[in-house]
């Protein structure tokens, strides 16, 4: 137990007051406005914790369905809203969630920072998965659930096939929750590449930290595909535009790309954090070093990267060339090695060092045996062959439980023990914990291993009965029973939680004898995590320097100040960890809580049709967004104070690389994500679809077009002048020119206005059409945008939070420029010009 004389308690005192009056949190109503991660972390927990009771109870619903031939207990049209439920639930609501959660809650701790850097945009992202998930569960009650399956195959979830609000119900509500997935992503990558501890390098950050940097990149490349799917899926219910139509030149098989396209590497994006926990905790109860740590470091960056050409091993049976074939088999099992090369690393660290089996090592050791099987059995399913004879059966089933259930779940609730007196400051209990794993390890696999069987025999996927004669009887009986025992496994792990926090045994410091920073902070932590920020020159901080939480809380690091009334951390080279300068980050706000409900509020509104309410929701959405932005950068509220220390840098907003810069960076690489794969829809369906109409003059006025490329070339190349004279302190009339990039960003959005007026397009006639008027909206809407954007920029010149001594801000409305000048280029390319290569007009 470390002790303090009176003067240095007294100091120490102080230091902590004066960062609870920066760093507090408000409590009754005003706490919907807090953005700090640590509280945003865990709501993101608990909610997710509600989502996955949701789907453990629709699960139990399944199997008691299916427990006997002939069963009764649910219609057709009930199992089929369960069945859908209980895999979007689970895939959407729980998995990705909860892990964004935890990784938000831990990063800022484990890199030695105070808050990731975009906290209202996390606050934003756990409202918007809040009311996502409660819109699409109020489906159920209202008996309207979707009920086309988890993956919302087209035709069966289009208007003809699912004429109520069935699908609606996902496509809104899911669009709506990946606004959160897509936020945690950008909050996640900046905050890892920019906000650690001084000394931090790449090389020595903690595994978890680069398991969530692939993960979030992942996400940002990812889920866009998803959402665009999703919202051309809406588009043609609400509105009979024929992207999956064949007979008006649209291909059902599309959607299957583009879901896939993200759902492929979504079982990476739920594994990998899972694997970063393993990988996390096993040197800890092992006592030594993780074994091969850059090694590791490989092998989940190769996985991030090959998990995006896998996506067609769930398409073998529709008919797809031989060729292709071959290559995403071959794909399918190289995956394999660098995941082998995290198992084999975990059993080394196992074999070389001491382990203690302490209640997470239980759920780390029935993790890896469960998941070794079921990647055996992913390997089965890549071979084309075996894939077409169990394709859609109970065996690929059982192999994505065991691969997500059993290589997510399990870790999981490793980290919730092994992070649980972080949260609680109290030990967990080993004996109700054991009950829990031990009933849960045995209701899984007699729950899933048996289904492998049944897969076998010949059982089809989504059918809600059976006749009793097939075989099926037995296994499933079994796997019924074995569910239910998971079920009473996961409720003696409540009873234990529940226990926990008012009986559980104080945890002392550093229970764990861990060696990441998170355990540096009290136990529960503060707000501000750090009374001061350590300069940290190893991977094992902790073990390393044994006395560093002591030096923190005496304020012997950087930071410590907070007189000025600035919420500080520093922001570092991404790639070193040399500080470049004191990031200020914006303190508590309801903003994102209001936005989060206008938008919830307009998805309702679309959802019944109200499509008039709907458009005044999106106005008020976008008026929200420029009231955010305004109190950022220089603003007083972002920055009370604009000195620093002596021996500080200066503050970002005064700087030419503040996080706002990969903040936009961030943000386009998903956005791009999204056109790309808008693209990919476009080539795809002039090279496969049968009945693609193409007419025989092209609609796009050429001369329009160029004419309106011409004034986005001309505001990319001013603003980039703009932005180089601020670089060297040396412009005149910056709100003038800021006025004029405007007017310019104007005439360009009212020509493609106009291009749009005087196409003679028929977009529910031809999915041609359709596609051509999709891309011209994505143009328009970037063009908006970013006028918008620029106009607020001269207006913040003009009250004097842009300029000289806060020069910034005009850098990353280039971004948006350049993007928006990109796309339009290369939509005129695919709209216009390649047409002439392909059928010369």
């Amino acid at each position: 137990m470390t002790t303090h004389t009176h003067g240095e308690q007294a100091e120490q005192d102080r230091l902590h007051q004066d960062l609870d009056q920066v760093w507090g949190n408000p409590r009754g109503w005003r706490a919907l406005s807090i953005v700090n991660h640590t509280t945003i972390g865990v709501r993101f927990l608990v909610t997710g914790l509600f989502f996955f009771l949701v789907g453990l109870l629709l699960a139990m619903l399944i199997r008691t369905q299916l427990a006997i031939p002939g069963n009764t207990f649910l219609g057709p049209d009930e199992y089929n809203q369960v069945f859908t439920m209980h895999g979007t639930v689970m895939m959407f609501l729980f998995a990705v969630p909860i892990l964004e959660g935890l990784a938000i809650y831990l990063l800022p701790k484990m890199l030695g920072a105070r808050d990731m850097l975009f906290p209202r945009l996390s606050s934003l992202g756990y409202w918007c998965y809040l009311f996502g998930g409660l819109i699409l569960l109020s489906s159920l009650l209202l008996d309207v659930a979707p009920n086309a399956g988890w993956f919302m195959y087209t035709p069966l979830s289009d208007r003809v096939y699912s004429p109520g609000l069935n699908s609606d119900f996902w496509l809104i509500g899911i669009t709506f929750v990946e606004i959160s997935a897509i936020s945690a992503g950008v909050e996640i990558v900046v905050s890892i590449l920019r906000a650690r501890a001084p000394g931090m390098g790449l090389h020595q950050m903690p595994i978890f930290a680069w398991y969530m940097l692939v993960v979030a990149m992942m996400i940002l490349i990812g889920f866009p595909p998803m959402i665009l799917a999703s919202l051309m899926l809406e588009i043609s219910r609400a509105a009979d535009l024929p992207f999956f139509d064949v007979a008006r030149g649209g291909d059902p098989v599309l959607w299957q790309h583009l879901f896939w396209l993200f759902g492929h590497p979504e079982v990476y994006i739920i594994f990998l954090p899972a694997a970063g926990i393993v990988s996390t905790i096993l040197p800890v109860f092992c006592g030594r070093p993780l074994v091969g740590y850059r090694w590791v470091v490989l092998g989940v960056l190769t996985t991030g990267f090959i998990s995006f050409g896998l996506w067609v091993h769930h398409m073998f049976t529709i008919g797809i060339p031989q060729l292709a074939q071959l290559f995403f088999s071959a794909a399918s099992m190289l995956v394999a090695v660098p995941t082998g090369i995290q198992v084999f690393s975990w059993i080394a660290t196992l074999w070389l060092g001491k382990p203690r089996f302490e209640l997470p090592m239980l759920w780390l050791v029935g993790f890896i045996v469960i998941f070794v099987a079921g990647g055996l059995t992913g390997v089965m399913l890549s071979l084309v062959p075996f894939d077409w004879q169990v394709h859609d059966t109970y065996f690929v089933v059982a192999h994505f439980h065991y691969v997500l259930v059993g290589g997510m779940f399990f870790p999981l609730m490793a980290g919730i023990y092994y992070w649980l007196p972080h949260f609680s400051g109290r030990m967990p209990s080993m004996t109700l914990g054991q009950w829990g794993f031990w009933l849960t390890f045995i209701g899984f696999n007699m729950t899933f291993l048996i289904m492998h069987w049944t897969g076998l025999m010949g059982m089809p996927r989504r059918v809600y009965t059976y006749e009793s004669g097939l075989g099926w009887d037995l296994p499933n009986l079994i796997s019924s029973i074995g569910g239910f025992i998971m079920a009473f496994g996961v409720a003696t792990f409540l009873l234990d939680l529940f226990l926990h926090f008012r009986f559980g045994e104080k945890a002392g410091e550093n229970p764990w004898k861990a060696d990441t920073l998170e355990w540096a902070t009290q136990l529960p932590p503060t707000a501000y995590n750090f009374v001061s920020l350590p300069e940290v020159k190893t991977r094992h901080p902790l073990w390393d320097q044994p006395h560093l939480p002591e030096a923190i809380a005496n304020g012997e690091y950087g930071l410590s100040v907070s007189s000025h009334g600035r919420r500080e951390t520093w922001g570092v080279d991404p790639v070193t960890g040399r500080v470049r300068h004191v990031i200020h980050l914006p303190g508590n706000s309801m903003w994102p809580f209001v936005l989060s409900a206008v938008l919830a509020v307009m998805c309702i509104c679309l959802l019944v049709s109200a499509y008039t309410l709907a458009g005044l929701g999106a106005l008020a959405a976008l008026i929200i967004c420029l009231r955010w932005s305004w109190e950022n950068g220089a603003h007083p509220k972002a920055a009370p104070d604009a000195h620093t220390q002596p021996d500080e840098p200066p503050l970002h907003s005064r700087t030419f690389d503040g996080p706002g810069l990969w903040g936009m960076g961030t943000t386009l690489i998903s956005n791009g994500s999204l056109y790309l794969s808008l693209l990919f829809g476009w080539f795809y369906l002039w090279s496969v679809s049968p009945n693609w109409q193409i007419p025989s003059q092209n609609p796009l006025n050429h001369g329009l077009m160029l004419a309106a490329l011409l004034p986005a070339f001309i505001v990319t190349g001013w603003l980039r002048r703009v932005v180089s004279q601020l670089r060297e302190k040396h412009i005149t009339h910056l709100g003038s020119q800021l006025a004029g990039i405007t007017v310019l960003g104007l005439v360009h959005t009212l020509l493609l206005v106009l291009v749009i007026i005087e196409a003679p397009l028929k977009p529910t006639e031809t999915t041609h059409d359709a596609v051509l008027l999709t891309m011209l909206g994505y143009s328009l809407l970037h063009a908006v945008v970013g006028v918008l954007a620029t106009a607020l920029q001269a207006l913040r010149v003009h009250w004097g939070y842009v300029g000289i001594n806060a020069p910034y801000e005009p850098k990353i409305v280039l971004q948006w420029w350049v993007y928006t000048t990109t796309v339009v280029t290369i939509s005129y390319i695919a709209t216009v010009l390649f047409p002439l290569t392909w059928n010369p007009y």
